[in-house]
């Protein structure tokens, strides 16, 4: 479900109609996420590590209502749920899109999450199914670069409001911190600064929590 936003009196319209006019309205920005206690909790949980950090990722942006718009048609809407379209990796080195719907429950999350991974593994070429609502975050991990900053392939063309989340390479200090590349990408007609620091603080709050 989602509903409508009230644009002519959101405080910022003006912000809205600045940059969605632009070749390219995203705008990005890569951190470091202190993994330590996720990475151990996720053991303890038996969950795989990429499930456990898309379910906190999932859980922060279903928390930051910038995050949940989407546009269409020159308007605003406020989705009630937003799930994930992850990249899954194949054995042969291509990979599909899958989709991912998000639930709070993290071993409700982890058992949808093992089927469409399967699913996915299991079929061939990019897309395997549609996708006909944009309540999606576009996600990926590229485990073996500890990236300081990333960009994505995007067609100026097509309607895209959809936030972009990649994780990069899990790094090991000596003294045990462990630690990953986060890169975030928003709309900037939707989201600035502010909101992408509220969903990364967030998402750190999250990966302590044990």
């Amino acid at each position: 479900m989602k509903t409508l936003l009230d644009l002519e009196n959101w405080n910022r319209k003006e912000h809205f109609a600045h940059f969605r006019q632009m070749d390219e309205p995203f705008f990005g920005a890569t951190v470091e996420i202190d993994c330590t206690q996720a990475y151990q909790t996720a053991k303890q949980l038996n969950v795989s590590f990429f499930i456990f950090y898309l379910h906190k990722t999932l859980t922060a942006v279903n928390a930051i209502e910038n995050f949940k718009y989407r546009i269409a048609e020159d308007k605003i809407y406020i989705n009630d749920r937003i799930d994930a379209s992850a990249t899954i990796g194949r054995e042969d080195g291509t990979f599909g899109f899958s989709l991912i719907e998000y639930n709070p429950d993290l071993t409700l999350f982890k058992e949808n999450a093992l089927a469409e991974i399967k699913r996915i593994q299991n079929t061939t070429g990019l897309f395997t199914r549609s996708f006909d609502d944009d309540n999606l975050i576009h996600f990926s991990a590229i485990p073996w670069l500890n990236f300081t900053s990333l960009s994505h392939a995007r067609s100026y063309t097509f309607p895209d409001s959809c936030p972009k989340i990649s994780f990069g390479k899990m790094m090991t200090s000596e003294t045990g911190k462990r630690t990953i590349a986060m890169s975030v990408h928003v709309h900037h007609g939707l989201a600035d600064g502010l909101h992408v620091g509220q969903f990364v603080d967030y998402f750190q709050n999250e990966m302590n929590t044990k």
